[in-house]
């Protein structure tokens, strides 16, 4: 099965329209020559926290978004893809509830990574955690076993309470092995085209290690994995957040990645009003890619930018950010910031609020996006042009909230009547049905204040041209009646 090379929508169940049915309404009644890449549905299965990502079972739908055929109805009109968390489960999955019962008595005991099996004796040692990739304070948890009263300390990589809610899975357990494969095969059964492999930089703990991305044992797991979902049919994208070389690695073996590079590279670009170092990283960047602007989480810079950026330059981009409404994730391992102490991991934030509402520089920000070879991925909350949430992180502490604002029915048709939106569309169909984007990509000499970009399939040709002064952008194509057309964006 090929990825389709047009524009992919990501959401999550709930974010346009409350539930699974009134998405798929929302898609089939505005977006049906939009998303004709597909759609990405952020985990709508039941989970305990992390809005979805600490998934309780995979096997059923969150009652509150709807049933496993209301995915399965996407399915017949949009590509759909989901997540598949391969580092963790819920603390509240049935597997780890009869393990906090019967402790090392429970038949799941060996899905879940005891410290014993991480140190022989099972006691911690500091020298090795301060190695590790931290995205807590500590990598474990300690449970209560209710049968022995027995204390478990079991592996944690991520979750913000304490213990976690997110537990990690033993991915040599035999059982965790099994339990995978049956995911597989339902989200086969339901029609699932594509799933992302969330967290999959995490799955290896390995003593003298940073317990991410530790080679070569992750592409054994990888190559496993997409042995299982070739047999189904589907397509796999791993997600990792890591310096870009691995990423490069990861297209080396053959995956799809993420392009977590290009939306700051865009930002800095029409912020600073300079294209040499976008243009540079166009030059040289693999193809096989997903591209993104904006997310759940929020504009990447490490580590996924390490050795790419000039921390004291970034500095003042992430400030300039912050003064237009952004906050901050930051990195918690002292291993892991930089010499000068620069530790910003995240800049969360809209993306149309980061480039100061301004209709043109947020349109040009989509047309580089568009005309950078991949599948451009566009976020519910970037497609409507939505702002800040100040009131969601004001409410609920989480700074993520800033874009992860829930969109009534009234008010995705109160957006749809935006200019910005219905330039952003016209763009979207522009990307999708012209034949040029599926030929060769060049970057054209372009002066230090201007983009210059071009498609060219046999006869179809497109340029993308960027007045970084003026935010202007045109697109020059050709058509087969009127010759060459210029498209102001």
């Amino acid at each position: 099965m090929n990825v389709k090379n047009q524009v992919q929508l990501i959401t999550y169940p709930d974010s346009l329209g409350g539930n699974l049915k009134n998405l798929h309404h929302v898609l089939l009644k505005y977006f049906v020559d939009i998303f004709k890449g597909g759609v990405h549905i952020l985990p709508p299965y039941p989970s305990s926290g992390d809005r979805g990502f600490a998934p309780i079972n995979y096997l059923e739908i969150d009652p509150r978004f709807g049933t496993w055929a209301d995915i399965k109805a996407i399915g017949e009109n949009f590509d759909v893809m989901l997540d598949l968390m391969v580092n963790h489960i819920s603390r509240q999955s049935l597997y780890f509830q009869d393990f906090l019962k019967k402790g090392r008595q429970s038949e799941y005991a060996d899905m879940f990574i005891t410290l014993d099996k991480i140190w022989d004796d099972g006691e911690p040692v500091q020298e090795d955690i301060d190695k590790m990739f931290l995205r807590r304070p500590l990598p474990y948890s300690t449970f209560s076993i209710k049968e022995t009263g027995e204390q478990e300390r079991v592996w944690t990589t991520f979750g913000k309470t304490d213990p976690s809610e997110q537990i990690d899975l033993d991915i040599k357990s035999q059982k965790v092995k099994q339990l995978l494969t049956s995911f597989f095969q339902n989200f086969k059964q339901q029609n699932v085209k594509m799933v992302r492999l969330d967290a999959v930089g995490y799955v290896i703990k390995k003593l003298g290690t940073s317990c991410f991305f530790v080679e070569p044992d992750i592409y054994d797991f990888l190559d496993w994995m997409r042995e299982i979902a070739d047999s189904m049919e589907i397509e796999l994208l791993p997600e990792v957040h890591a310096h870009y070389s691995i990423q490069y690695k990861l297209a080396e073996h053959g995956f799809w990645i993420y392009d977590f590079i290009l939306p700051y590279r865009i930002l800095d670009a029409l912020v600073n009003k300079s294209s040499k170092d976008l243009l540079d990283y166009l030059k040289n960047r693999p193809h096989k890619q997903v591209t993104m602007l904006d997310c759940h989480d929020g504009i990447p810079v490490k580590p996924d930018l390490d050795d790419l950026i000039d921390t004291k330059e970034a500095r003042k981009l992430v400030n300039v950010c912050l003064e237009r409404g952004s906050n901050l994730s930051l990195i918690l391992s002292h291993e892991h910031k930089d010499k000068d102490g620069f530790d910003v991991h995240q800049i969360r934030c809209s993306y149309y609020s980061v480039l100061n509402r301004d209709d043109d520089a947020y349109l040009a920000a989509r047309a580089i996006q568009f005309f950078t070879p991949g599948i451009p991925q566009v976020y519910y909350v970037g497609l409507l042009a939505g702002e800040n949430d100040m009131e969601g992180v004001k409410k609920t502490g989480e700074g993520r909230e800033i874009n992860r604002h829930n969109f009534s029915l009234d008010e995705i048709e109160h957006s749809l009547n935006k200019k910005v939106v219905q330039r952003l569309l016209q763009l979207i169909r522009f990307r999708n049905e012209y034949d040029a984007f599926n030929g060769e990509f060049k970057v054209l000499d372009s002066a230090q204040d201007e983009i210059r970009l071009s498609w060219q399939k046999e006869e179809k040709r497109c340029t993308l041209q960027i007045d970084l002064k003026t935010n202007k952008s045109v697109i020059e194509y050709v058509d087969e009646k009127d010759g060459e057309i210029p498209y102001f964006i």
